[in-house]
């Protein structure tokens, strides 16, 4: 049935450090025509994807869905910050979310991880969100990833 909500499995390869910290990461998606689903959460590990992108996925025996490629990318990007000080945990995870919050840049946190994945939509000011980034990481605010960005992110010169 499209639309319909499943969750979805990606498998996560480690880096030499270990990184990320589980094997698979679980979203979840929208289903759409046949074995493809459009993402419905922002990654925290997996790489290469963004909320809205549409990938196809497989069954196995025990019915879990995995992804196994990307369709079509939706242009959104995804950035994760790791916040550094800031009052607390989580002060310092909303204090990232509300500062990118009048950019359009919406967010969600990771408790275990002091983690924040950030969704950039594909119309945002990439020039201005990419600045926050970067003057952040400058400030010694947090530490960021590029988990998935566009050719429009690369150019946009945050500054």
């Amino acid at each position: 049935m499209s639309g319909e909500l499943v969750k979805v499995v990606f498998r996560l390869p480690q880096d030499e450090d270990g990184w990320p910290p589980a094997g698979t990461e679980s979203m979840w998606a929208n289903r759409r025509d046949g074995d493809c689903v459009e993402l419905n959460n922002i990654p925290f590990f997996a790489r290469g994807f963004s909320s809205g992108d549409v990938v196809r996925v497989a069954a196995d025996d025990e019915g879990v869905l995995w992804v196994e490629e990307a369709v079509k990318w939706s242009g959104n990007c995804t950035i994760r910050i790791v916040p550094i000080g800031g009052g607390g945990e989580v002060a310092a995870r909303q204090a990232v979310l509300d500062a990118f919050a009048p950019l359009g840049v919406e967010g969600e946190g990771l408790a275990r991880f002091n983690l924040v994945a950030l969704h950039v939509p594909a119309g945002a000011d990439l020039h201005a969100v990419k600045r926050l980034v970067i003057l952040g990481e400058e400030d010694g605010r947090w530490h960021y990833e590029e988990g998935c960005i566009t050719d429009e992110w690369r150019a946009a010169t945050g500054r």
